[in-house]
């Protein structure tokens, strides 16, 4: 009888770390492509931190996930603009949108389910964005979101067209979701002062796709996340001698308790070993004229040439038994080595739960599902996620980014019998622009 041979506990890792195309193809066969190690590395972290060009290929024709970070909190692509080698960032972004879209379209059906479910509704969303910085909070965007529920489809209508750390885009846009079309049809965007529409498309040109590579390899990389370990929610109370319990009537309607979050910390990290003198003066450059109340998209006309892979770092020479053996998450770098800069940030949310709002918490996360493409809304839904106190959050201030507080507000809420299907459709005036929103 053949005997079984002995591979150790990361067969694929191995295989990748020595380099051995043969054995990775084998194992590949018969173990989990996607599997971590003890620091939290999946095999694809390990081809790309050493240039494994060949490894990356074989492991993404695998389905390996792109979307996983290891203990460090990296991802696997923020190791691959480390390194710097131009196709493996294309074909890590490339394999990025694809397994998006699919995660999408497994959870798409339960989706319709728990939406037809939900009686129809409009409903009213106050953004309201703050800053610490000064003269930024001056300049920042405020919107009033209108979103209203037929059936599976939703309507959102919004001011704010995108919003990043550095520039945001005023308009007036409605984003439209139709539970019914075929997945390729049931996102459209619709620019009501242009008079043009978008389908969020499910494949993107070649064009994009390297945009978007030379976008990730002239700025920073970077790793900004809530840690929620110590959160912890307590009454906020008023009265100097006889504390009591505060409340608030919120929107002139909503009956509710407040509440203080403790413990919500803004990690941010960068990091720019992979970035030139001439990169981080024109990053400087952006973000002075950013503060001082210009706003990044007038640079937006810049046409960046294509960047060319970078040389590679010099081999580590770091064995198997060095990695494997090391304390966790303090392994020798085996690609580029960091130039790092971490920062913490705490801040005090506040919250707003009642018992009088006619939605439930799990109905807004699968409405929220549905328009996550809008970064600001993604924050809100990941917020929400967390365990919170009985009630329906009618006001939360929470951090969407280092430098931004958004208070957002829900201010009215109806179910409505009276919706028109039009409302979900494209109105016959509008010319489809495929380009219009180039984030989407």
């Amino acid at each position: 009888m053949e005997m079984e041979e002995d591979v150790g506990d990361f067969p694929i890792h191995k295989a990748v770390f020595d380099n051995d195309l043969p054995n990775l193809s084998k194992f590949l066969r018969k173990y989990d492509v996607s599997a971590k190690d003890k620091h939290g590395n999946t095999a694809l972290h390990i081809a790309v931190m050493m240039g494994r060009k060949e490894c990356v290929q074989l492991l993404l024709n695998h389905d390996a996930l792109v979307k996983v970070k290891n203990g460090l909190g990296w991802t696997v692509l923020a190791e691959a603009v480390s390194y710097g080698h131009r196709p493996t960032i294309s074909s890590l972004v490339r394999k990025f949108r694809q397994q998006s879209r699919e995660q999408m379209e497994h959870r798409r059906p339960n989706l319709v389910t728990a939406l037809n479910k939900i009686d129809n509704f409009y409903m009213e969303l106050k953004w309201d964005f703050q800053s610490w910085v000064p003269l930024v909070s001056r300049i920042l965007p405020s919107d009033v979101c209108k979103i209203y529920k037929c059936g599976s489809n939703i309507r959102l209508d919004t001011t704010l067209v995108d919003f990043s750390d550095m520039r945001w885009e005023r308009g007036d846009i409605s984003f439209i979701f139709r539970g019914d079309a075929k997945p390729n049809e049931s996102l459209t965007v619709l620019d009501n002062v242009g008079k043009v529409y978008q389908q969020v498309k499910y494949e993107e040109s070649e064009l994009e796709i390297e945009d978007e590579v030379d976008l990730l390899m002239s700025t920073d990389i970077l790793a900004a996340q809530i840690s929620t370990k110590r959160i912890s929610f307590t009454r906020a109370q008023s009265g100097w001698i006889f504390r009591e319990d505060r409340r608030e009537l919120v929107a002139g309607q909503y009956d509710a308790e407040l509440y203080t979050v403790h413990g919500l910390t803004l990690e941010s990290r960068k990091r720019r070993e992979h970035l030139s003198n001439d990169d981080l003066q024109k990053n400087k450059a952006i973000f002075d004229s950013f503060t001082k109340g210009g706003n990044i998209a007038d640079n937006d006309n810049i046409v960046p040439s294509r960047r060319a892979s970078l040389t590679p770092p010099p081999e580590k020479n770091v064995t198997w038994e060095e990695y494997m053996n090391a304390e966790v998450n303090n392994y020798p770098r085996l690609g580029r080595d960091l130039v790092y800069k971490e920062s913490s940030k705490h801040f005090k949310a506040t919250l707003a739960m009642s018992s009088d709002f006619p939605l439930s918490v799990e109905m807004l996360l699968n409405v929220l599902e549905v328009i996550a493409p809008f970064k600001h809304f993604s924050k809100l839904r990941d917020f929400i996620n967390f365990k919170l106190p009985s009630g329906f959050p009618v006001k939360i201030e929470l951090p969407i980014l280092p430098t931004v507080t958004a208070k957002i507000t829900f201010q009215e809420f109806e179910f409505r019998d009276s919706i028109s299907p039009d409302m979900f459709s494209v109105p016959e005036t509008y010319v489809e622009d495929p380009t219009r929103f180039p984030d989407l």
